[in-house]
């Protein structure tokens, strides 16, 4: 193995194989989750389930495959929670448009994506927009994941009078969630390696012995393996053209599916980096340039297997506190990822009930980017409020960073403190304004 070694300069970063295997697989272990979530959301726009688990499985190996490669980090990628819950309930669902035309706009997110990480603008642009706005997206994406999660099992229902109330919370589903959060969150608090993959595993376990509706939550599977299905209904199935027939209600998701990207990849970027000590002496991530164009390439893969945004995972930090330091821990949860496929049918049975503490959890996860706010400023305050608020009460993740943006401007105007916005904060906060005088 002396040539796996050399490959990724493990002995000289202080590592072995073994242990950059194992970081890998605890890697593995604490993102999985993503192989029964995103193909459960997208599946709700009218793509196939199980081919999504192969798109799933495979999109993060590419991702996984590219950061190693070009950064020899020991990073690993998959779809992103938060872009698919905006790809699924606010393009498909929420817009009308199709899935095929979904894929698209996320293709060519990641080519802006691409050309901002070459040319360098990335970072400037990620560096204009104001603290307060980018912790309100990231927590206001929180809430919206986790609102979807209890709205999809009846814990939050509809209603005529207050629009939202709590449901059937005495429920067997809802009791069940209500302890899939609390296990998830312990074992989270003991930094068990997978916290949320083993809560799906033990809730899925129950639902074969707890009725609901006269049936059990949790079906029989036809199998316990088979080959991984084919991906033939979402390969290349993008409508590739989309944007350019539909520029006007393109434009404003490519550029709500850029800012999302472009502040979740360089802020879970710079956070692993932190941890991995994988910073310079000037504290600077010395591949960010290479990490950013790894990502936006294996965006871009993603679009054509068929799946929405593929991004770094902040659960990477699992891996490296297991001992990962190189891109070989990426390339492990990488293969992890393809050997996961042979499991298709036991996947596709897991319910919603399992899934939706999950998407509690990575929403209570996001939304401790709220200690990253200066409280004692109410310029920052007030729109990153305002952001994450209208985010999951409109459905609409562009119409709160318009509205967040527009607002923090305005502040700033009448503060006298122009000099300190950055032009490209009044450049997109007058494209909103022209949006909305446009409605």
């Amino acid at each position: 193995m002396k040539w796996l070694d050399q490959l990724f300069n493990i002995s000289s970063q202080g590592s072995t194989i073994r242990t950059e295997l194992l970081a890998g697989i605890a890697t593995f272990a604490a993102m999985s989750y993503i192989l029964v979530v995103n193909p459960s959301m997208l599946a709700k726009t009218g793509m196939p389930q199980e081919a999504l688990i192969t798109v799933t499985a495979v999109a993060a190996a590419l991702g996984c495959f590219l950061m190693a490669w070009m950064t020899n980090y020991p990073i690993a990628l998959a779809p992103g929670m938060g872009t698919n819950s905006y790809f699924t309930y606010i393009i498909c669902l929420g817009m009308g448009v199709q899935w095929q035309a979904a894929l698209s706009m996320t293709f060519w997110n990641g080519l802006v994506f691409l050309i901002l990480s070459v040319t360098g603008l990335r970072k400037k642009i990620a560096e204009s927009l104001p603290n307060g706005l980018k912790v309100g997206i990231q927590v206001g994406i929180g809430f919206f994941i986790a609102f979807i999660g209890l709205k999809e099992v009846g814990i939050v229902i509809s209603d005529e009078a207050t629009f939202v109330a709590i449901g059937s919370i005495n429920s067997p589903a809802s009791i069940i969630v209500i302890l899939g959060v609390i296990f998830m969150t312990v074992l989270s608090i003991r930094k068990f390696p997978g916290a949320i993959l083993a809560s799906i595993l033990i809730i899925t376990v129950i639902g074969f012995f707890v009725t609901s509706g006269g049936s059990a939550i949790t079906s029989t599977p036809a199998g316990l393996i088979s080959a991984p299905t084919g991906i033939t209904e979402t390969f290349f199935a993008l409508d590739i053209l989309y944007p350019f027939q539909n520029f006007a209600a393109a434009l404003p998701v490519i550029l709500t599916l850029l800012i999302i990207d472009l502040f979740d990849s360089i802020g879970t970027l710079v956070g692993l980096s932190r941890r991995a000590k994988l910073l310079d002496e000037n504290g600077n991530m010395p591949n960010i340039a290479k990490a950013l164009t790894a990502d936006s390439i294996a965006t871009m893969g993603g679009a054509l297997l068929g799946t929405s945004t593929t991004t770094s995972y902040i659960e990477s930090a699992v891996g490296i506190e297991s001992g990962g330091k190189t891109g070989l821990t990426a390339v492990s949860a990488g293969i992890c990822f393809l050997l996961a496929l042979i499991l298709t049918p036991v996947l596709t049975i897991i319910p919603a009930v399992a899934t939706a503490p999950a998407l509690v959890m990575v929403g209570v996860f996001m939304a401790q980017g709220l200690k990253e706010l200066n409280f004692e400023d109410l310029s920052e305050v007030a729109p990153a409020f305002v952001t994450m608020l209208m985010i999951p009460l409109t459905f609409s993740i562009t119409e709160g960073i318009g509205i967040g943006l527009v607002i923090f401007v305005f502040v700033m105007v009448f503060l006298n403190r122009m000099k300190e916005v950055p032009i490209f904060s009044y450049l997109v906060a007058g494209l909103f304004l022209v949006y909305y005088g446009m409605k």
